[in-house]
This record gives structure tokens, sequence and C-alpha cells, in this order.
């Protein structure tokens, strides 16, 4: 059952109509092939992945049968390939939320769970850590031996607090969006909401009825939508003015500062060339829309 009848809003819908990915027994080549893809999916938060990074020893054992889908998750998530995506760049709590995604399909509930995990890679090490989440009881309980692993968040889970599930929509973004590429970066997303033990506004990813889209948009976490925020969708007229909101810009003059968000108010007709200009300056488009007062 979709956990809401607005889904597609949230980007949730190419989730909520498909099935869990499972390696069965009697498997043919055609089922391994659709699983490799699927955890690379999942564990990569949907990054590219060219062919030279792909983990060909792994695949082959799981095409094999030498290894079950558990056992190639675990491979994938202690491979050097993880650690450059999600471990080295990122701040520690950052891949911490995003193991609890990858590997377990929600957020953290509460911020004892990220101290656990801390205080776990300090004394045992980053693949003790890996497998405390691939062997827990949550892990066997939701995918077992031969499921890929999945968000769960999107529907109620037996123990899953209200919390947990609007903070999934601080870590996910939507169907097309990859990990790495978040508007926030490879800071913490959960880190005040975790340490404060409150929950979060579900914020949408961009689209022409949610403003400020990539996060909570003001104190609160609640999203604006008035003042120029526009909630007609965005059709491209010509005498329009649009309001196009990016992160990352680096402002003018010395020093470099790269600022968090700005907005531009912008003509149709001025659109293309202003976009070409926020690419040089390395901002990020998170959202465009039509201007209402």
């Amino acid at each position: 059952m979709a956990i809401t009848t607005a889904a597609s809003r949230l980007g949730t819908s190419a989730y909520d109509e498909s099935s869990a990915v499972e390696l069965r027994d009697n498997w043919t080549q055609d089922d391994t092939q659709a699983v490799i893809r699927a955890v690379y999916r999942q564990l990569l938060g949907n990054d590219y992945l060219m062919k030279s990074e792909r983990l060909t020893s792994a695949e082959s054992l799981l095409s094999s049968g030498y290894i079950t889908v558990r056992e190639f998750v675990r491979a994938v998530a202690k491979s050097e390939l993880y650690k450059q995506k999600f471990f080295y760049s990122n701040f520690q709590t950052r891949t911490i939320e995003l193991n609890y995604k990858h590997l377990l399909g929600r957020a953290p509930y509460t911020e004892a769970e990220v101290i656990f995990h801390l205080d776990l890679y300090q004394t045992k090490g980053y693949d003790a850590d890996i497998d405390s989440y691939i062997d827990s009881e949550e892990y066997a309980a939701n995918f077992g031996d031969n499921l890929v692993p999945s968000y769960k968040s999107f529907e109620y889970q037996p123990g899953q607090t209200s919390a947990g599930f609007t903070r999934m929509f601080s870590l996910y973004r939507g169907y097309a969006n990859s990990d790495r590429a978040q508007a926030a970066g490879n800071q913490s997303h959960l880190a005040e909401q975790l340490g404060r033990n409150t929950t979060s506004a579900v914020v949408a990813p961009a689209s022409a009825q949610n403003n400020w889209a990539f996060g909570a948009g003001k104190p609160g976490g609640n999203t604006p939508n008035k003042a120029l925020g526009g909630t007609t969708p965005y059709g491209g007229n010509p005498g329009k003015v649009y309001r196009v909101e990016v992160v990352g810009s680096v402002g003018r003059g010395y020093p470099k500062v790269r600022r968090t968000n700005m907005v531009y108010l912008v003509p149709y007709e001025q659109l293309s060339r202003k976009l070409q200009q926020i690419n040089r300056t390395g901002g990020r488009v998170s959202n465009i829309t039509p201007a209402s007062l």
C-alpha cells in the first residue's frame, strides 16, 4: 500500500510500484545480473558506475553461486570503491547516515545509534562497523541472504518511529538523485535533528510545488511556499519571470566564499544565459519555478 496518494511528489512512486529484487532458487545468469545492478544502485546511492570500477571478482563469485546476495552486499560495502565515494570524503556522521540508508534502508532513529557506530569504528575499524549492519537481526529480518537491501522507511515497519520516517526524506532526494550530488554536500544531514531528538518536515525533491526543495527552507524545518515561491509548473513561457534557486555558488571578490544558497529572478529570455553563468561559478540549480508574488 502506498504511503500517500501523492507519492509521486515525494519521488517514492518508483519504489512503491516495484517489487523487491531477490535471487531465488533456480536462478539464471539474467537474474544475477539484475541483482548485481540493484545492489550497485542501492549501495552506491544511484551514483554513476564506470565499467572499470565494477567489482568483477565479487560479481563472478555471485554468478557462480559461491556467495549469497548478502555476501555480495558486504563485498561492495567494504570495497575501495564504496570508501572512495562515501567514506574518505565525508564527515563520519554523514558516512553513518549513508550506511543506514544503503544497508538497512532507513535513517538513524536516535543519536545513540550514531554514537554506537562511531565508537565501533574507533575501537574495531571500518570492516567491523560494516559487519555490524549486515550481521544485525534487523538486516536478517528484512533482507535475509537473498534479498537486495531496499528503502523500508517509505512504509510503516515494526519498530519504526515517526521520526525515522521523516528523517528518511532528508537523506532521500528522489529516484534520479545521487547521494554524492545532493545540495547539502558531505556534511551530516541529520546531526541537528538527532542531537535535539526532533523530527523534521518532509521536504519533497525539487519541483514546482516546493520552494527550497533541497532542504528545510527556514528555521524550524518549514518549507516556504509563498513570497515568490511559485506554484505553477515550469513551462518555459516567454515574458514570464522565473525564480532560480542555487546552492554552492562562489561570490565575487576575495576571499572566495562559497555561499549556502542564493535566489535569482530571471526573465525567461535570459534564463539560458543565467544558467550558464551559474554553472561557471560552480553553483548547482536546485529548483526553478515561475515567480509569483
